[in-house]
């Protein structure tokens, strides 16, 4: 004994809601794909460090700057 009117003629339409549901998915999936396309772009490569070369100055005496 529902109190909802019975729709014995199928499924009904989706509603506005769930038409913005399904347009927020797809617009979040594209968003995702470019940020990831973005990441290969310009990320640096953490794994090869061997072209990385530290800069230092090794300072034997303080009174040498003076």
């Amino acid at each position: 004994m529902s109190t909802l009117p019975s729709t014995e003629g199928g499924k009904q339409p989706p509603s506005v809601y769930t038409v913005m549901l399904v347009l927020s998915m797809v617009f979040l999936l594209i968003a995702v794909i470019a940020m990831w396309i973005e990441l290969r772009r310009w990320a640096p490569d953490y794994f090869r460090t061997s072209g990385a070369n530290p800069m230092v100055q090794v300072v034997h005496d303080v009174d040498h700057f003076a």
